[in-house]
């Protein structure tokens, strides 16, 4: 089946299952930036109209408003999790991130939950029980076929490297853009010879770790420095938010990393 032929018979469909969810999404994310925009947005509109209307199905009203906003809206975009708000996807499983966690601390808290090993990377078994458990909390009934199924489309829709394992970047994109913080740090992260040196400045008294003090003086520096994507007014929140990631306020070299250094290894 052409992939326009398949887009158009998934959504056609009273309910997606994840893999035809994702599908749907690398067939309209053309440049495969993780973002429908553009005349992409405008294809999905127009094809969602047309194939609700073969199927002789009418828009929800989560559609409606949907197009209502984004048909004559030529700058528009949308990402993965407002995609599936769109769509009938089935048990909406890139829901339940944000039904548990509503906001960036406890995102990070959560990452530090299961990356169990502190690689650094959410991988394959530990994906599976940050999804099992978002199941459980849910009181969704599942089997092990359909965890493996949730697990597998997870990270193909978010590992945009391919290496079979999720970065924090990666991982934070289940987040609302405003909520996810991350990708205003995007912006100045550092490579890893000029991140050493910025730790070990700031870490003043060089005990390896940095405290909640000794992170907000870097963090005063990188806005003043960096006006432009970090507001100053939000140090509060960033702080919180990065030492969500420390061990009992010790906030270690390589948790600092996560968000700071742009090289994968240190």
């Amino acid at each position: 089946m052409q992939p326009r032929a398949m887009a158009n018979a998934y959504l056609q469909g009273v309910e997606i299952s994840a893999t035809q969810f994702l599908d749907i999404f690398r067939h309209y994310d053309n440049d495969g930036n993780g973002y429908i925009e553009g005349k992409e947005l405008q294809n999905f509109i127009k094809e969602l109209q047309q194939a609700r209307k073969q199927a002789g199905l009418e828009l929800t009203e989560q559609m409606k408003a949907f197009v209502e906003e984004y048909e004559q809206n030529a700058g528009g975009k949308i990402g993965i999790v407002e995609l599936v708000q769109i769509l009938p996807t089935e048990e909406n499983f890139l829901l339940f991130f944000r039904q548990q966690l509503k906001s960036c601390a406890e995102f990070m808290q959560a990452w530090r939950k299961y990356d169990a090993d502190h690689s650094g990377y959410i991988e394959a078994d530990e994906l599976k029980n940050f999804l099992r458990d978002l199941l459980l909390k849910a009181k969704k009934t599942y089997d092990d076929k359909k965890l493996d199924e949730y697990t597998q489309t997870t990270l193909k829709i978010f590992d945009s490297n391919n290496d079979g394992k999720l970065c924090l970047a990666e991982m934070a994109r289940l987040l609302p853009d405003q909520e996810n913080f991350l990708l205003k740090f995007q912006g100045v992260k550092m490579p890893r010879k000029e991140f050493n040196k910025i730790f070990e400045l700031y870490d003043q008294d060089g005990n390896g770790y940095m405290d909640e003090n000794e992170l907000d003086a870097l963090l005063k520096d990188l806005c003043e420095k960096n006006q432009k994507v970090l507001d100053i007014k939000n140090i509060a929140t960033y702080k919180k938010t990065i030492m969500a990631l420390s061990d009992g306020g010790k906030l270690y070299r390589t948790e600092l990393a996560l968000v700071l250094c742009a090289d994968e290894n240190l």
